[in-house]
């Protein structure tokens, strides 16, 4: 996969993900009555999920790239 190709997938995966887990929200909400009785600690396991998988994707390719550098690790 060249550059192009991979940046176009990134343009048009994220919002379609992004789409996915509104879906996913929506649908547990209604789903579930466990949600809707507590709904802040719901809010919450949701609003820190993609914070978590995206911050622990950055540390790992931060520090892939670190040690590929060979910086003392």
């Amino acid at each position: 996969m060249d550059k192009e190709n991979k940046f176009a997938l990134l343009v048009i995966g994220i919002p379609i993900l992004g789409l996915l887990y509104v879906a996913s929200i929506i649908a547990f909400m209604s789903f579930s009555s466990w949600a809707r009785e507590h709904p802040i600690i719901t809010a919450t396991v949701f609003v820190l999920t993609p914070s978590l998988v995206s911050g622990s994707i950055w540390l790992f390719s931060s520090f892939r790239a670190r040690k590929k550098q060979n910086l003392g690790l």
